[in-house]
């Protein structure tokens, strides 16, 4: 159906950035939705469909078998011998690389005599841009060329090459037809091989280099799910790192895939900040690349202002439907600059190298003079945005769609909007910016503690808001200044950030785990309660893992262990529902309605903040912190996993290990550097 966006909850994918292959569960690339062989936000294969003597397998099996690798196991009874046990397999084993993605069939028999078939591969081409499949625009197959070992396609930079080593060649119009008549003896499996090469110009590309810039802790805990959900984040998070060609040298996480499969300006420095604790390298390649980029002049078409951080980069305009086209390069985002100078200062506290720390100050005096100097639209003393350019996002905070911001009956809230969490962000990022400034013999600490000081009282003069539930935080103020009175999400991520004081950190955390907000898969986006909930409205009642995590950081932060153990068991129940690869978001169903939260069926997966927020849990049970080079604990109290012991945690260089036990009685030990 044209205008439609394609679904992804039941697709599998294999992914290198910026290579990546979505397929169906049979792990065949149909010519259907979003299924197919992508790199740098073009389409390369629209299809690649095997089928036996014109038929498909019959699939028993699919499923990841390591980073950037898949296999799908189906049964060949179109050549098989009489009998109730299958006995003729087709194994299809793919490996995605950047820019090349490879398969191996694999035949393999038990029968008395050889079975001999026909093997066909069809492939085709439409070389659509991502953000007309994201549209579900149709899009109509291109005709290949023949090559000496297969066919290919090439449309300006865009060049896509498949090799089928010992396969026939037919081509028409729509595709290509590939072909092996083949003999599989008894015992002994038959391979074939075939492959893609895609050639693209993109902005971003592989990282310069190969092994991830964070450790990789073992996990061991009474509740083993905490374990598996770990394990599969940080494989997933392997495969979005990325680089950019204007910073070819630092690498970053790409937001996620298949849509943000790029460089976002809030999505990357929260999933760096989130892994702090297994290292600093991520970050500081982070903070490097966006640095790069940050904006030196007033552009209104970009949204570009002096100090600020980017938003998104792609490789040309992006046509997202509504009338919303953004530039190649776009900084419509409120938050992206607050948010750089917090994962600066964090990194500097958890070891970043002095060196580092102070080739990025010329960056971080930029980046606070932009939350004064611009941030304010209407002069009200709160950071906000609007679009001004009348073709950019209309909500610029992590809550980005159009609906994303409303009142308790339903209706949308007039802009310049200064949402509640941007504050924060903010208030954060100048207290930190002041440490920095201080540590490094740089002028300015006093004057912006002083702002600081004078964005928190009027905050609590402002934003807050009470009902029959008692205080609560309003997720923005609107034009007029009037404080939006829907109960969301957005204040958890208040709390930790010294915006608020212990007393109103404990009123925002009861909000946020009563009934209304907490579904018990996670925390909702928006309260059950508002008009304008539904448990599958992008950002009006489902619930995000990134979301959830900030949150359940923030109070255990704040002390708020209780709270903070609500979020975490949530997520934890969650996690084996989705294989353990917790998405961008999902439905905000409570337990018990239904077998498990619903999936929203166009969440990507993975996704580089919600993956990153399984470290996120290890931060917040262990109650990490640290501290003069060395580390803090702080564990919940009584641990919401039972017994856990984490090793390969990074501090200033060296490597920790934390053991607790069920009762968060704890232990620290900490290596040499």
């Amino acid at each position: 159906m044209a205008g439609v966006q394609p679904f992804l909850h039941d697709l599998l994918v294999t992914l290198q950035a910026p290579s990546q292959v979505w397929s169906a569960g049979d792990g065949q690339v149909h010519p259907n939705g979003a299924q197919g062989v992508y790199h740098a936000d073009v389409r390369a294969l629209s299809s690649a469909v095997v089928r036996v003597n014109g038929v498909l397998p019959e699939s028993v099996s699919a499923g990841r078998t390591g980073p950037g690798e898949l296999e799908a196991v189906g049964l060949l009874r179109m050549i098989d011998t009489p009998g109730a046990d299958p006995t003729v397999i087709l194994c299809r084993r793919r490996t995605v690389r950047p820019g090349h993605v490879a398969e191996r069939l694999e035949l393999s028999s038990a029968t008395a005599e050889p079975v001999a078939g026909r093997v066909t591969l069809r492939v085709a081409s439409d070389l659509a841009p991502l953000e007309r499949i994201k549209q579900g625009t149709p899009s109509s197959p291109l005709p290949p060329a023949v090559t000496g070992e297969g066919v290919s396609w090439h449309e300006g930079d865009v060049g896509v090459v498949v090799a089928a080593p010992g396969a026939s060649v037919a081509a028409d119009a729509d595709g290509a037809t590939l072909t092996w008549d083949v003999t599989v003896p008894p015992g002994r499996p038959l391979t074939l091989d075939w492959s893609v090469r895609t050639r693209a110009p993109g902005v971003v590309s592989a990282p310069a280099s190969a092994a991830p810039e964070w450790s990789v802790p073992v996990v061991e805990a009474d509740d083993r799910r905490l374990a598996a959900l770990v394990a599969r984040s940080l494989e997933d998070l392997a495969g979005l790192r990325m680089s950019a060609g204007f910073a070819p040298e630092e690498t970053f996480l790409a937001a996620g895939a298949p849509w943000f499969f790029t460089l976002f300006g809030r999505d990357s420095l929260w999933a760096a900040r989130m892994l702090l604790p297994l290292g600093t390298d991520l970050a500081r390649g982070t903070l490097r690349t966006l640095a790069a980029r940050q904006g030196t002049v007033t552009d209104t078409e970009t949204a570009e202002q002096p100090g600020k951080i980017l938003h998104e980069i792609r490789g040309g305009d992006l046509d997202v439907g509504g009338g919303t086209v953004l530039p190649p390069l776009y900084y419509g985002t409120v938050d992206a600059t607050s948010l750089w100078i917090c994962l600066l200062h964090d990194a500097w506290r958890w070891g970043l190298a002095a060196d580092d720390v102070e080739g990025l100050l010329p960056a971080l005096e930029h980046a606070l003079a932009w939350m004064r100097d611009h941030g304010d639209n209407d002069g009200d003393g709160f950071l906000d945005y609007a679009d001004e350019s009348g073709h950019g996002l209309s909500n610029q905070g992590w809550k980005d769609s159009g609906d994303a911001v409303q009142w308790r009956d339903g209706t949308l809230a007039e802009g310049p909007i200064a949402l509640s969490e941007v504050q924060a962000y903010a208030y954060e990022a100048a207290m930190g910016g002041a440490e920095l400034l201080d540590a490094f013999g740089r002028e300015g600490a006093g004057e912006w503690r002083a702002w600081a000081a004078d964005l928190s009282s009027r905050f609590r003069k402002r934003f807050w808001l009470s009902d029959d539930d008692g205080p609560y935080v309003a997720i923005a103020l609107d034009r007029h200044g009037a404080p939006v009175d829907s109960v969301t999400s957005n204040m958890g991520h208040l709390l930790g950030t010294g915006l608020l004081d212990p007393e109103e950190e404990r009123l925002v955390a009861r909000r946020l785990v009563a009934p209304d907000m907490s579904s018990g898969y996670g925390l909702r986006t928006l309260s059950s309660r508002s008009a304008g909930y539904w448990p599958l409205r992008y950002h009006g009642g489902t619930v995000w893992t990134h979301d959830t995590a900030v949150t359940l950081l923030g109070m255990a932060r704040a002390g708020l262990g209780e709270e903070a153990a609500v979020l975490v068991r949530g997520l934890l129940d969650a996690a084996p529902h989705m294989g353990y690869q917790l998405p961008e978001l999902y439905g905000g169903n409570a337990v018990g309605d239904g077998p498990g939260p619903l999936p929203y069926p166009a969440a990507c997966h993975p996704q580089g903040w919600s993956a990153a927020s399984a470290v996120v849990l290890l931060t917040a049970i262990l109650g990490l912190s640290p501290s003069d080079g060395g580390l803090d604990i702080a564990p919940i109290v009584p641990s919401p996993v039972g017994a856990l012991r984490v090793e390969g945690l990074r501090v200033a260089g060296r490597t920790a290990t934390v053991d607790v036990d069920a009762h968060a009685g704890a232990t620290l030990s900490i290596g040499d550097a």
